[in-house]
């Protein structure tokens, strides 16, 4: 397992890159050390837990398609332990690949081939967020729609008073909605609030995200939903 580590004081953050074609790994981290990140390699889906544990990074760069552990098992395994951002690489084009790995708890995805340029791009909008994806200092205690709270400050979301785990994305994008209640939000302007005016991809990434969070925030017992989709413009928060 390769140990690098960037020639400059303060590391722009910390990154394990897990690939099992070692030159691209390889490459990859070339880069990223340029770049000015701290990183790790890891080829095998044991490696990518173990040193996922043990040098705690702020993002990994995952390929799903890992010997041993299939990269979607790692990725579910480090969302028991770690709130990391999860950037999922693929050379699987299906869309239900894709929207397996972003349910399992990855952030974002790039499908092979892929610019590593973009690559570094996707990592630095992720690490450019703010914690809750708010701005200015008028934040509320806690946000209250119905059986649900949303408390910024102690980055905790419940529904009837039970804690829900949530991922740092969609955590964000809750906060982002719940910002601004009753006013309906493109999928543009999600992007922009969660992730960075930089961000370019598939915008339909924010559906999966927003499917994510219902499963988990929606009792289903009403038929109603927390948020609400606007078909055509966007999502905004409902008064589940």
């Amino acid at each position: 397992m390769a140990d690098h580590t960037p020639r400059q004081d303060g590391p722009a953050g910390r990154v394990v890159v897990v690939d099992d074609e070692k030159p691209l790994a390889q490459m990859v981290t070339d880069y990223l050390i340029r770049a000015g990140f701290d990183v790790r390699q890891a080829h095998t889906g044991d490696q990518a837990l173990e040193e996922t544990r043990r040098f705690r990074p702020d993002v990994v760069v995952l390929d799903l398609g890992l010997p041993g552990i299939d990269g979607l098992d790692v990725c579910r395994q480090i969302r028991g332990f770690s709130d990391c951002y999860i950037l999922m690489l693929t050379a699987r084009s299906s869309e239900d690949d894709k929207i397996t790995g972003l349910t399992t708890g990855a952030d974002d995805y790039i499908t092979k081939p892929f610019s590593i340029r973009e690559l570094v791009t996707r990592i630095r909008a992720v690490l450019r967020r703010p914690r809750t994806a708010t701005t200015g200092t008028d934040v509320p205690a806690a946000w209250v729609f119905g059986d649900l709270v949303v408390d910024p400050a102690a980055h905790e979301v419940r529904v009837k008073g039970t804690a829900v785990s949530l991922t740092r994305t969609e955590f964000s994008l809750l906060v982002a909605l719940a910002t601004r209640p009753g006013q309906v939000l493109t999928r543009r302007e999600l992007i922009t609030d969660v992730w960075d005016t930089s961000w370019i991809g598939d915008e339909r990434i924010i559906d999966v995200h927003i499917g994510n969070l219902r499963r988990k925030l929606d009792t289903g017992a009403s038929g109603q939903s927390y948020i609400d989709t606007v078909r055509g413009v966007g999502y905004r928060m409902g008064q589940a």
